[in-house]
């Protein structure tokens, strides 16, 4: 097969690739742009992708074992327990949450893992601080079982190794601290610090009290060959011997199915940020692929004039431009290939996640598609004018007669296109579908803007002030910076507003704490026998306080109307309420901080069938209605129950509340705990804080077993999770600042002929370059203003959407960032555009006036130039014409060709000299204008 030559490609092509390889310049900024949005893109689809494979390949390592099984309030049988062992290897582990106190009394909230020593942990291996084997550390000595902990308990006790502390009933013995245990990320997160003991030394502290919440857990390692299809089968083969078992079933290809969801939907989140980068840089790819039809007019015309038609000249237009288009998008994908090896070995040491970097095929994909897709947005309206503008018009710099009809629809096309490819790849069909609507809506409202501001800008009365007039007549102008600037500003500061405005209303969340908005604490695993005991402590120690306790079990809900959960088709938001077991309790009467939406409650006396009240979100997204059954696992126990009722519960309260809530005589006799919640106030937040303290301690004294879980520490542990994603979503977010400052460098470029003309006319009148400095300023300043204003009110809406909807948190508009986000890109925006425009004001008036004049008459144009500028000083005298032009020069400075070229004639010098003195003797500088006649 011959090789295939660069002379057998079509001719456009052929053609299109010569002209670009000869003079690629111009297309810096676009490249730049389209390279950091495809790189962020692909990148963080490798990331997501590489940290998914990572857990897939250590999950056997992470999970404990090939599948695991894990019971609430109860332990396995010894059928269960048979019917494991005679399958594999088994290694079991009891989870739960308990008090650890100082001899002095000081307590700290802890997560106990138990584990047998000889099996745990059946793969990889514990790491202590000082190195010994972890029975070593875990052994009785003298009496007292050791401790294996976290470092973090050690700072909270102020305790060192050596020490001892009371966990329950029993004194332990601090042996060492983990440095990292294999299965670390299968438990979850916890708002304690991991302590590990042996099970026996739990049972010797007294803990696991009838209904209290311990997680048992065996994890079993399957004989001989153990493929993912023996993994399955293994699963279906529990399920159906033990169909009523009630327990949560992990195999090690789905460790935590919610983890698995949250990573995906954030990682959408994070290629939305990225796409909006992208989107962001569109008008530095339109102003770079205009600024390439200006340079281009010319080759256009001369082709056009030898008999190509204009598809043809349109073809190499856009051959140029996809070609460069596609270096960036290779140069993109490959930084985004490095992005997973990057960023792999910073997720295992700060969150220790198990990262196995790899190339992601599927999202650079996506990502050359969404850049090709972003590129066909913003190009094809420039690239339609060289197809359209005829012969004469392009010579003469004149757009009239160019319909562009056609390539706005196929920018439309494109755009449709790429809503449907986001809502394609969208995890969260919600949330893509957010964010196109959210999308359309700020560019439709920032070029409607920007069609308003120039508008006005150009209705406005004529004021005094030449400098301002000068910058609302740039405003309005032909070549006019304003669409890009309101575009890349606009967009950029739109999402800086609204991360800033999520963040600040998750804060505002957490921060109720501290306003004494929510209970101070929950207590836990209050045993039904010690509930008026523990009822009286509370008065006794908080006379003040508002207590609440209801009882609580654990159970799951395995089928809905006799279907089994793993076949219905759950609503991503109620999914949650599925996995793993969730609480359970029973009620004469309406929970407070809910409400009964749909049906009624039963009668105090009820006795008859079960019934229960569902949480109305949650009976939506599962389909369920007033009548509908449901059957639920309590305790090893399946009950079905009716749906009596739904009921709309304030979850932002974080008051006792339940998803389920039954009727009292369904669990007459059943094991359970209390849970009691205690709120009360104090003079100010050291009081409260000292009170809590106080408070936690005597409870872990008089009652080992109970659990206090100071709610303002479970939000500061939450809100330290928020704060890592914000960051996450922050550099992202950077990416679209770079993104503008790029568009907004490339239409500056665009400009810049123009400008250099404004420039050497205006010196030439003798204006300084601080006066030109200041009216550019003013320029950028009243635009940028503009978009501002605009940013703000889109930033807010959809931070409010996403907090109210999505979040179904309060919004919480905060005035003083949104205030500094706008004067910090004010001011970018300003210098940006000044430095862009310093070239223009640092060009010498004379060689650029004999350069704009030789290119002048290269067209033919010298005497009709001369006859006008005659016709003009003749009607308006000298010193009208010189107003005039520092008035209205612009709508003609703003073309290519200068509307005051170099004279050579005496006439044009006398003139010029005569402007040159009515504009000295009226306002500018005197040095300026001698020099500048000496110039001429």
């Amino acid at each position: 097969m011959r090789a295939l030559r660069f002379d057998a490609l079509p001719f456009a092509l052929r053609f299109a690739l010569r002209d670009l390889f000869g003079d690629p310049r111009g297309f810096g900024v676009f490249i730049a742009c389209i390279v950091i949005g495809v790189a962020a893109i692909s990148g963080v689809s490798g990331l997501s992708r590489s940290l998914a494979e990572g857990l897939a390949r250590e999950g056997r390592t992470i999970l404990g074992g090939d599948a695991s099984f894990s019971l609430v309030s109860r332990e396995f049988s010894p059928e269960q327990r048979a019917f494991f062992k005679a399958r594999g290897r088994l290694s079991e582990i009891s989870l739960l949450r308990a008090m650890a106190r100082r001899d002095d009394g000081e307590a700290a909230l802890v997560e106990i893992k138990a584990v047998d020593p000889e099996t745990y942990p059946a793969f990889g291996a514990v790491a202590l601080e000082p190195a010994m084997p972890l029975p070593e550390a875990l052994a009785e000595r003298k009496g007292l079982p050791g401790l294996a902990v976290d470092p973090l308990l050690l700072a909270r006790l102020d305790a060192r190794l050596g020490d001892t502390v009371t966990i329950g009933v029993s004194r332990f013995v601090l042996r060492a601290t983990l440095r990292s245990e294999p299965d670390k990320l299968a438990g979850g997160v916890g708002f304690g610090p991991r302590v590990m003991m042996t099970r026996a030394a739990l049972a010797g502290a007294e803990l696991a009290t009838p209904g209290s919440i311990v997680r048992n857990v065996v994890r079993v390692a399957l004989r001989g060959a153990a493929g993912d299809a023996n993994v399955k089968a293994f699963a279906a083969d529990v399920a159906t011997a033990f169909p009523q078992a009630g327990w949560e079933t992990r195999t090690r290809d789905a460790i935590s199915p919610q983890f698995s969801r949250n990573l995906d939907r954030f990682a959408q989140l994070l290629t939305l940020v990225a796409l909006t980068a992208l989107g962001a840089g569109g008008a530095g790819v339109a102003s770079a692929v205009q600024g390439f039809v200006e340079r281009k007019r010319a080759q256009f015309a001369i082709l056009k004039a030898l008999g190509a038609q204009g598809s043809r000249v349109f073809k190499i237009a856009l051959a140029q431009v996809l070609a460069a288009a596609s270096f960036a998008i290779v140069i993109g994908l490959a930084v985004g290939a490095l992005i997973p090896w990057a960023g792999a070995q910073a997720l295992r040491e700060l969150a220790d996640l198990p990262v196995s970097a790899s190339l992601d095929a599927r999202g650079a994909l996506f990502g050359a598609l969404y850049g090709i897709l972003v590129v066909l947005i913003f190009a094809l309206v420039p690239l339609g004018r060289a197809h359209e503008t005829p012969v004469a018009a392009l010579l003469r710099d004149d757009r009239r007669g160019a319909s562009l009809a056609r390539y706005r629809i196929g920018a439309a096309i494109a755009a449709t296109a790429l809503a449907a490819l986001v809502m394609a790849t969208s995890f969260d069909v919600k949330l893509g579908a957010a964010y196109v609507a959210a999308a359309v809506a700020a560019f439709t409202v920032l070029r409607g803007a920007a069609w308003g501001a120039m508008r006005l800008a150009r209705a406005l009365p004529r004021v005094r002030y030449a400098r301002l007039r000068f910058a609302l007549a740039n405003i309005w102008r032909p070549k006019s910076l304003t669409p890009a600037l309101m575009i890349s500003i606009g967009l950029t500061q739109t999402l800086l507003i609204a991360l800033a405005l999520v963040e600040g209303a998750i804060h505002k969340e957490l921060s109720r704490a501290d306003a004494g908005e929510i209970p101070n604490f929950f207590f836990i695993d209050v045993p039904k026998a010690q509930t008026q005991a523990f009822l009286d402590f509370l008065s006794d120690e908080a006379p003040d306080a508002r207590i609440e306790h209801v009882p609580m079990m654990r159970g799951r809900i395995v089928a809905a109307k006799d279907v089994p959960v793993d076949r219905i088709a759950v609503a991503d938001d109620a999914k949650w309420a599925l996995e793993g077991d969730r609480g359970v309790t029973f009620s004469a009467a309406v929970p407070a901080n809910s409400t009964l939406a749909e049906g009624a409650w039963w009668p105090e006396d009820y006795a008859g069938p079960p019934l229960v009240s569902l949480e109305q979100g949650i009976a939506q997204g599962l389909g369920l209605a007033i009548g509908d059954k449901i059957r639920v696992n309590v305790l090893g126990r399946e009950i079905t129950a009716k749906i009596a009722s739904l009921r709309k519960v304030d979850w932002r309260s974080y008051a006792i509340n339940f998803v389920m809530v039954f009727s009292p005589h369904v669990f007459s006799g059943a094991p359970y705990t209390e849970l009691f919640t205690v709120a009360y106030g104090g003079p100010s937040l050291a009081a409260r804080d000292a009170e809590d303290a106080r408070l936690a301690r005597e409870a872990a004294r008089r009652f080992p077993s109970v659990v206090s879980v100071r709610v303002k520490d479970a939000l500061a542990a939450i809100d330290e999770i928020a704060g890592q994603l914000a960051l996450a979503a922050r550099a992202a977010a950077g990416l679209a600042i770079v993104t503008a400052v790029l568009a907004l460098a490339g239409a500056l470029a665009s400009g810049q002929r123009a400008r250099a003309h404004d420039a050497v006319v205006l010196k030439t009148l003798g204006a300084t370059r601080l006066w030109l400095a200041t009216a550019y300023a003013l320029e950028f300043g009243l635009v940028g203003l503009a978009a501002s204003l605009i940013a703000v009110a889109a930033g807010a809406g959809a931070a409010y959407a996403m907090t109210t909807v999505l979040m179904k948190i309060d919004f919480a508009f905060l005035p003083v960032t949104a205030t500094l986000i706008s004067l910090a890109t004010l001011a970018v925006t300003i210098a940006i555009g000044l430095a862009g425009t310093w070239r223009a004001l640092s060009r010498r008036p004379g060689p650029e006036l004999r350069e704009l004049c030789e290119t002048k008459f290269e067209f033919g144009n010298r005497r009709a130039t001369q006859r006008l500028i005659r016709s003009f000083a003749r009607h308006a005298g000298p010193a009208r014409f010189a107003r005039s032009l520092m008035d209205k020069g612009h709508a003609f400075i703003g073309v290519d060709d200068p509307i005051f070229p170099h004279a050579v004639t005496r006439v044009e010098l006398r003139l010029e000299i005569e402007i040159i003195g009515e504009a000295r003797r009226r306002d500018l500088d005197r040095e300026q204008n001698i020099g500048a006649a000496r110039l001429l």
